[in-house]
C-alpha cells in the first residue's frame, strides 16, 4: 500500500480542477471559441481521429470559426463530425474551408448548457473527494504499521481535509464564473 504523500494528493486534486477547466472551454457560451470544436472525433481514413490531427481551427471573427481542413477529400467527413457533434452548428462550406457562424444561445439552451457545467464541476468534486479517501487510508494504513503515531494521523487527516475544501472551492469559482458566462448573467 502506498505512504501517505501530500504533494500527490495536491497534484491530483489540481489534476481534476484542471480537467474541469478542460471539459468546460469546450460548452459553448455565444463567443466563438476553438476549443468548442476540440472533443470532435472525425472519422478519416478508416480511423477516428480528433478534429484537430486533421484541421486548423480558428476563430477569425467573435461569431465565427473557420475549420481548414488539410485534405480537401476530408472536408465532408469533417463537416458531417461537426454536424452531428451535437453542438447547434451548421457548418457552410466554401470548398477549401469550413465556415461555421456561431447562433445566438436560447435561454433554454443557456439553461441546459448550465447544467451540464454543473455536471462537469459535480464530477471533478466526486474525483477530489475519491483522492481524499485515499489519502484517508494511506495515513490510517501508515498508523496501523506503526510508520505514524495516532497525532501524526490526525494531522495528516486535517491537512487533508484543509486541501479537499480548498480544491473544492475552487471548483465552485471556476463553475460559477462558466456559469455566470454560460447565462450572460
Amino acid at each position: 500500500m502506498a505512504k501517505y504523500d501530500k504533494a500527490d494528493l495536491e497534484r491530483r486534486m489540481k489534476g481534476a480542477v484542471e480537467s474541469l477547466r478542460h471539459d468546460l472551454s469546450g460548452l459553448r457560451t455565444g463567443r466563438a471559441n476553438t476549443a468548442l470544436l476540440e472533443p470532435i472525433q472525425v472519422e478519416v481514413y478508416g480511423a477516428m481521429m480528433p478534429i484537430v490531427q486533421v484541421a486548423t481551427i480558428s476563430a477569425p471573427e467573435p461569431r465565427m470559426l473557420s475549420v481548414q481542413v488539410w485534405d480537401k477529400s476530408n472536408i465532408s467527413p469533417v463537416e458531417k463530425a461537426i454536424r452531428s457533434a451535437g453542438l447547434g452548428l451548421n457548418p457552410i462550406n466554401d470548398g477549401n474551408t469550413l465556415r461555421l457562424p456561431i447562433p445566438d444561445l436560447t435561454e433554454e439552451r443557456r439553461k441546459e448548457l448550465a447544467k451540464l457545467a454543473g455536471q462537469y464541476a459535480e464530477k471533478a468534486r466526486v474525483a477530489i473527494r475519491n483522492v481524499r479517501r485515499d489519502g484517508m487510508e494511506n495515513l490510517k494504513t501508515d498508523e496501523n504499521k506503526k510508520e505514524i503515531s495516532e497525532d501524526d494521523r490526525k494531522r495528516g487527516e486535517t491537512e487533508v481535509q484543509k486541501l479537499t475544501d480548498e480544491t473544492i472551492k475552487s471548483v465552485d469559482e471556476v463553475f460559477a464564473s462558466k456559469e455566470k458566462e454560460i447565462l450572460g448573467k
